[in-house]
C-alpha cells in the first residue's frame, strides 16, 4: 500500500520533522535517512518499522532545524581541540598541501561540543516517540487506501457474480442454437444422416461445450476473493494468484462455449 505521513517534534532547542512514505513492495524494504549526529537512533527506529509494518518499500527521513529564538548552549572542549590541532599539524607535515580544517568541520568533530552531544542523547525519547506516532499515521493512511481498494474489488466481484449467474440459464439455449445450426447445415448439404448418430454426436459435442465446471470455479474464486479481502494480513500475492485463476477460467469458458453471446 502507498501512504505518506509527517510529524513535527519540538524538543529543547531544536525542531525535528519526520517524513515517512511507502509504496508497494513484495517484502519490507526500509530506508532511513538521519542526520549524522543522530545515526545512533537507526536501530530502534528500524526495529519499530518492522513491528508496525509488514510489507512495502518504506522511506523514513528525519530533518533537524534550530527552533526559532532558541540557541544551543554548548561549551568547547579545549583538550579535544588541542588534540585535533596536533593531528592537523601531523597531517600537514606529511601532506604539505593539505588545507586547514574549517570551523564547521571542527565543531562536528566528535567530543568538541560535549554538552551538545549529551543533549542529543537526551532527545532520543521524544524523537523515537514521534517516529512511533508518524508510523501509526502512515498505517492509518494505508488502511484508508486499502479500504477504498476493497470497495472497488467488491464491486467487481459483484459484477463477476452477476455474469456467472446469468450465464447458467443460457447454456441450454446455446446448445440448442448449435444443434439447430448443425441440422440446417446438413439440410443445405442435402445429406441423409442417421438420426441416432446425429444425436450421439450432439451428446458428445454438448460434453465438449459444457462450461458448468468453469462457472463453478469462477464462483469459487469470487468467494475466495471476498474471504481474502476480510483478512487482517498481507493479501497482495494471494489476490494476484486469484486474478490469474479468474483469467484462466474466463478464457477457457469463452473458448469452449462456441456461442458468440456467451463469449462476449
Amino acid at each position: 500500500m502507498t501512504g505518506f505521513a509527517s510529524e513535527e517534534i519540538l524538543a529543547g532547542p531544536q525542531r525535528f520533522i519526520w517524513e515517512v512514505r511507502s509504496v508497494n513492495h513484495r517484502f519490507l524494504d526500509i530506508s532511513l535517512r538521519l542526520p549524522d549526529e543522530l545515526r545512533f537512533l537507526e536501530p530502534p527506529c528500524r526495529a519499530m518499522v518492522g513491528v508496525k509494518l509488514r510489507r512495502g518499500k518504506v522511506d523514513c527521513t528525519l530533518k533537524s532545524f534550530a527552533a526559532e529564538h532558541k540557541a544551543t548552549a554548548a561549551s568547547l572542549q579545549e583538550d579535544v581541540l588541542d588534540s585535533l590541532k596536533e593531528l592537523e599539524k601531523s597531517v600537514q607535515q606529511i601532506f604539505s598541501d593539505a588545507r586547514c580544517l574549517a570551523v564547521g568541520e571542527i565543531l562536528r568533530w566528535p567530543g568538541v561540543l560535549e554538552e551538545a552531544s549529551a543533549a542529543l542523547t537526551a532527545l532520543e525519547d521524544p524523537i523515537v516517540e514521534g517516529f512511533s506516532r508518524v508510523l501509526d499515521s502512515l498505517s492509518a493512511s494505508r488502511q484508508r487506501e486499502g479500504g477504498r481498494l476493497t470497495e472497488l474489488l467488491v464491486e467487481r466481484c459483484n459484477a463477476i457474480g452477476e455474469i456467472v449467474t446469468s450465464i447458467g440459464p443460457r447454456l441450454p439455449e446455446a446448445q440448442e442454437r448449435y444443434r439447430v445450426k448443425l441440422m440446417e447445415r446438413l439440410q443445405r448439404l442435402d445429406v441423409a444422416a442417421d438420426p441416432g448418430r446425429i444425436e450421439q454426436e450432439l451428446v458428445l459435442l454438448a460434453q465438449r461445450l459444457d462450461v458448468a465446471e468453469e462457472l463453478d470455479r469462477l464462483g469459487s474464486h469470487v468467494s475466495e476473493i471476498r474471504d481474502v479481502l476480510g483478512r487482517s494480513e498481507p493479501i497482495g500475492r494471494r489476490l494476484d494468484f486469484l486474478m490469474q485463476e479468474l483469467n484462466r477460467e474466463a478464457n477457457t469458458l469463452s473458448s469452449k462455449s462456441q456461442d458468440e453471446e456467451l463469449t462476449r
